[in-house]
């Protein structure tokens, strides 16, 4: 099976990790729009393509049963101290000397991939780093339905206001729109299953549908399509949010996209019959089963969550939910 996974940060991981379980042909399309910590440090300092999301991508396609090969464990590893180093991973440099090396990131991405003996792929959405502008409401005191506008990753995702909705820009070529990573599209075209989510709703998954050729991409593949949800609002960007409203969402930014299937963990659905009428909305059907991870509040736990997207595609005969 080739799968394709899109998104960043944590909720990725979780996909690939599943994915992981399933196929050795995982391919993970990133997110680039961010602008802080390590990633944005060398974002600004050296024009460069922020690395943090496309690290912890390769890290989680690397990562073995036992734990970790030593490669994945040193790229993930963080400088401590005082000085200039410090907060930087060592996968952030590297794969920033990889860019600045060979001029070519989706070549880096490989190389870093055959270092740390990946049988996928990790590529970014874009070639280009990009810009998350949101419209915010509740930031006016005085108007809590005033809408506000606020630019970059961070403060997209730290607003103490209600995201209502997002766009994408090239800061270097503000009024062309952004282009897709050639590799990525290709990718979404010849892929068996494509996943979106979960993650950082409004930062991570929908910046995927922002970018013109990877969003028609994404409606005109073949490949079954599946949507998987978070185990909890996230405060800022989903705050107050039902799992159908993460539908909803979806569909206002990709009108055009048709889902095959949504999964959700049981727990974290409070009106089932909603969440199914939703997915039934975007032409797909919901798939409830418990992924959360015990003890790890907002994480998936990988086995169930292959267990599900494997039954989610009709690779195995499980017991329907509900039943």
């Amino acid at each position: 099976m080739r799968a394709v996974a899109l998104g960043g940060g944590h909720g990725l991981h979780a996909t690939l990790s599943a994915l992981r379980r399933l196929t050795p042909d995982v391919t993970a399309v990133v997110t680039v729009a961010d602008d802080g910590g390590s990633s944005g440090r060398l974002r600004r300092e050296l024009g460069l393509l922020p690395p943090g999301d496309l690290r912890q991508a390769l890290a989680a396609l690397a990562a073995a049963e036992d734990g970790g090969t030593l490669w994945a464990e040193v790229f993930q590893h963080r400088f401590g101290g005082t000085g200039a180093l410090t907060g930087h991973a060592v996968g952030n440099l590297l794969l920033a000397g990889l860019f600045e090396v060979l001029g070519d990131p989706v070549a880096g991405l490989d190389e870093a991939a055959r270092l740390l003996g990946i049988s996928g792929r990790v590529l970014p959405m874009s070639v280009e780093p990009l810009e998350i502008e949101a419209e915010v409401t509740g930031l006016d005191n005085g108007n809590g339905e005033a809408v506000s506008r606020i630019r970059g990753q961070v403060a997209v995702a730290s607003t103490p206001g209600q995201v209502r909705r997002i766009s994408l820009h090239n800061p270097g070529r503000p009024h062309q729109p952004p282009i897709a990573c050639p590799e990525a599209v290709e990718a979404v075209l010849n892929a068996d299953a494509v996943f979106l989510g979960p993650g950082s709703w409004f930062t991570s998954v929908l910046p995927h549908l922002l970018v013109p050729d990877l969003h028609d991409a994404l409606v005109r593949t073949t490949a079954t399509k599946v949507v998987i949800l978070n185990l909890m609002p996230q405060p800022g960007e989903t705050a107050g949010f039902s799992p159908e409203q993460h539908l909803h969402v979806l569909f206002e930014h990709a009108p055009r996209l048709k889902v095959d299937a949504v999964i959700a963990d049981r727990d974290s659905v409070p009106t089932p019959v909603r969440l199914r009428r939703a997915a039934d909305s975007l032409g797909g059907r919901a798939h409830l089963a418990s992924v959360a991870a015990p003890g790890r509040m907002g994480r998936h736990d990988p086995d169930a969550l292959a267990d599900c997207v494997r039954e989610a595609l009709g690779l195995s005969e499980g017991k329907e939910e509900g039943q």
